[in-house]
């Protein structure tokens, strides 16, 4: 299992990790509209999913902001997914508030679908812990970040050279 910290804080990770090479689990989440989506909904994309524990934090805002900038540069067939467990109604206020319009936010607040399919639930905090997640087109998961203090940045330009090497095939 992935070890993670939150401020230092060593956290229990419930679920199963996913790897490079797993198909990548289905879940359902909560869109902004409280519609279900799960990962079929975007089917033959490639999609990065980036985990946030709060988009009201600053490093998950950055988090949220990097990926809608670059989304331009990733392709029409890719889908960045932002998940958290903040309400549907707090990420729809976020991203009116940071003028996010290519990221889809996602909540896993309802059932903790997505966190335990992908093993990232924070237990002890009832948080998602931060991660990145690329599937391909076919629903491969062709890269997985568990980023190991949950304050910290994930890596970047890893995540997005994943997607661009993911829509290339």
């Amino acid at each position: 299992m992935a070890h993670v910290t939150f401020k230092g804080n060593p956290m229990t990770l419930p679920g199963t990790e996913v790897k490079v090479g797993d198909k990548a689990p289905d879940f359902k989440v909560l869109a902004n509209d409280l519609s279900e989506v799960t990962l079929a909904d975007s089917k033959g994309k490639v999609r990065l999913i980036s985990v946030v524990p709060s988009l009201d934090t600053g490093v998950c805002s950055t988090q949220t902001n990097k990926f809608n900038s670059e989304a331009a540069s990733m392709g029409d067939n890719v889908e960045i997914l932002t998940i958290s467990n903040d309400l549907p109604f707090a990420q729809k206020r976020w991203c009116g508030a940071n003028e996010v319009d290519a990221v889809r936010t996602l909540s896993d607040h309802r059932d903790l679908s997505f966190g335990e399919a992908y093993g990232v639930t924070m237990k002890e905090l009832r948080l998602l812990a931060r991660s990145i997640f690329v599937v391909d087109a076919n629903d491969t998961v062709t890269y997985v970040e568990y980023v190991p203090e949950g304050t910290d940045h994930p890596d970047y330009e890893k995540a997005i050279e994943a997607v661009k090497q993911a829509a290339s095939n």
